[in-house]
């Protein structure tokens, strides 16, 4: 099987810069490495279409592209009537084409679950876009029977994150056909290297959803102190027995 192993944006630390020769963007040089990233910065601002399209057009054919949803959708308004942000958002992506592969929705800490709410969201969202959803709640209620249920009938995959916020946030949940997984560093929340053991540890987890439907999915979100890069390089090492370049 393939995995995807990224990072949340595609900035290359400086003393891991002679591991990403060649010229061009940034962009370009980190896509010769990687096969997917995340891309964060949509959540805080909006971005031309003339910029997604052109980042599609310098990434390889097999590249991917997760989109982290606005604040807008899942902050302010929490999921409600938020078709025409929605519509806005792949509108502005549409020039990624087939290379958007996921949308993430990260669910604010306060924001509990409410059925009706997020069955109207997702089943719109779902109806809009071919490309794969995974949630990131991360109040206790969502990781209770029926939201895990929920999710599962939309297949949409539940996040696992670390650190987690309640045991069963460490593991994926909802729909079973992907896996994804968003390591945000620890002990510090977006600043520590994980360590050899817990590269490792992540290692097996990705191995053994070699039944999924889709190629599971690790994003490194621990970039404050550049640590990311480091631990996703580190992270394809240890897969590449198992399934050659293919990260």
């Amino acid at each position: 099987m393939s995995f995807r192993i990224g990072t949340a944006g595609w900035s290359i630390a400086s003393h891991h810069a002679e591991r990403f020769p060649g010229q061009g963007f940034v962009l370009e040089r980190y896509a010769e490495r990687f096969s997917c990233v995340e891309v964060n910065s949509s959540f805080y601002r909006p971005h031309r279409p003339t910029t997604w399209t052109r980042w599609a057009s310098i990434v390889p054919p097999g590249f991917r592209f997760a989109v982290k949803m606005p604040r807008t959708i899942t902050h302010e308004r929490k999921l409600r009537d938020c078709g025409s942000l929605v519509a806005r958002l792949l509108d502005e992506t549409s020039g990624l084409g087939e290379k958007l592969a996921v949308l993430l929705v990260q669910l604010p800490p306060s924001l509990s679950y409410q059925s009706g709410v997020a069955e109207d969201f997702f089943l719109e969202l779902t109806a809009a876009t071919p490309a794969r959803i995974v949630c990131e709640p991360r109040h206790a209620s969502w990781f209770e029977t029926a939201p895990d249920h929920l999710l599962a009938r939309f297949e949409i995959a539940r996040v696992a994150a670390d650190p987690a916020r309640v045991p069963a946030a460490a593991v994926p949940g909802g729909w079973r056909g992907l896996s994804y997984w968003r390591l945000h560093g620890s002990p510090v929340i977006y600043r520590s290297p994980y360590s050899a053991e817990q590269l490792d540890h992540y290692a097996a987890l990705l191995a053994r959803e070699h039944a999924a439907a889709e190629p599971p999915w690790c994003i490194f979100d621990n970039t404050a102190a550049a640590a990311a890069t480091g631990d996703a390089l580190a992270l394809c090492e240890r897969l590449s027995s198992l399934d050659g370049r293919a990260f």
